[in-house]
């Protein structure tokens, strides 16, 4: 196994069992050049390669003492293309991207210290970026003037400024992402101060104190979706949680993630179950409506499940009781028709209302027949504004929601 396939499978197992963990920030640092790219020389024999690499590590350990969660492009001397950095670090769901370079002029003249990031209003034809980059103009700008601020007040260095560029790691990828030149090794004063490690650590610490300085937008990789206005307006409202500093807003929402949600906005413990009529059973074989409640446990819900002591609580207002099988199934997808369904009922529970909509004699969807047992439910959100279909004439109730559709729909409800 590949080490990027190591670290994206830790990743996933981190994600399955700790659903609502707070992690720190992901940071990516990439040390420019490497392997058969030496990068520039210097005037004073340093090669670019070593520098950067030496000065990623320096940043490396000051942002994992700070707690940040740091992972390396290449680890070694090693030769990484351009589009292989940018490949590996869209795989990490990470914050933020740095890398990390010194610089060179031919007129052996010119030093001091820049920071280059992409910038959409400066776009060049030859190079063009990527839709999400241009979309992160002023996350990546941020991020590249608290790193320059910091380096050149930490090293010493004359303040170059920054400056908009098409460099493809910065234009090519999927977060905040900068590039840092440090030092010109083409000049000799500059580059004395980068054959110096006391010189080297400052850089560090001074890009290291840039990062921590700023603060990533909330839910990186919503930053350019569709749903991000309400995904932020339900985590306001404390009903809506993150994966550490994503939310992973396409992925299907489960049925634990959505008794989770419920509970925080209708509050199981401060509702009474009655028995509603009809949506006894699904195609699926799981059982709504009102059963008799027991105490056996579902096999595959352990005590140690994060969700158990909801499912517990939705049990008891007779929400659900389970597959034939005697499973619950907690990490399984909830579809369309099953959001519906139980999201109805609990209005009914909530108002003490047990009697659900009439369907309507015009603007049905064309698959959702009269007969299907989610059909009043989806009617019933429908017509309240809560719910949309897929398109006009289609909802898809067997469908899987994602979890930025359930915050749509949560907002919808909370500004209907």
């Amino acid at each position: 196994m590949t080490l990027l396939k190591r670290l994206v499978l830790f990743t996933l197992l981190l994600t399955c069992a700790f659903p609502y963990q707070a992690f720190a920030y992901k940071v990516v640092l990439d040390a420019g050049h490497g392997g058969s790219d030496p990068g520039a020389s210097g005037v004073n024999g340093l090669r670019e390669k070593d520098v950067n690499w030496d000065i990623t590590q320096k940043v490396r350990d000051e942002l994992t003492a700070l707690g940040y969660e740091v992972v390396l492009t290449r680890t070694d001397d090693s030769y990484w293309s351009l589009a292989q950095r940018v490949e590996f670090t869209n795989t990490l769901q990470a914050d933020l991207f740095v890398s990390i370079h010194a610089n060179a002029h031919p007129d052996g003249k010119t030093k001091g210290s820049m920071v280059l990031y992409y910038d959409n209003a400066y776009p060049q034809e030859d190079y063009p970026a990527s839709e999400t980059m241009k979309q992160l103009t002023p996350y990546s700008k941020d991020l590249a003037q608290h790193v320059l601020d910091s380096l050149v007040s930490a090293a010493g260095t004359k303040n170059l400024g920054l400056v908009p560029s098409a460099v493809y790691v910065a234009r090519m990828g999927t977060i905040p992402s900068i590039l840092v030149e440090t030092a010109f090794l083409s000049q000799s004063s500059d580059a004395a101060l980068l054959a110096t490690d006391a010189v080297r650590a400052k850089m560090a610490k001074g890009i290291a104190s840039g990062i921590a300085a700023y603060t990533p937008p909330l839910f990186t990789d919503t930053l350019v979706h569709w749903a991000r206005d309400p995904i932020l307006r339900m985590k306001n409202k404390g009903v809506i949680e993150g994966i550490a500093n994503r939310y992973e807003p396409d992925r299907a929402l489960t049925r634990a993630e959505f008794l989770t949600l419920m509970d925080r906005v209708f509050t199981f413990s401060s509702l009474k179950s009655t028995c509603a009529p009809g949506g006894n059973g699904t195609v699926t074989s799981i059982v709504y409506g009102c059963q008799s409640v027991t105490e056996q446990d579902y096999k595959d819900l352990p005590a140690s499940h994060w969700a158990n002591a909801v499912f517990a609580k939705a049990k008891k207002l007779n929400l659900l009781q389970g597959y034939s099988d005697g499973t619950i199934r907690p990490n399984q997808s909830i579809t369309r028709g099953e959001v519906a369904f139980l999201f109805d009922r609990l209005l009914q529970l909530s108002s003490n209302n047990s009697s659900q909509a009439t369907l309507p004699s015009t603007g049905r969807f064309d698959d959702v027949p009269s007969d299907l047992w989610s059909a009043k439910a989806i009617y019933a959100l429908k017509n309240k504004g809560i719910i949309n279909g897929i398109t006009d004439t289609t909802f898809k109730p067997d469908q899987t929601i994602t979890r930025a559709e359930m915050a749509a729909l949560l907002d919808r409800y909370y500004v209907k």
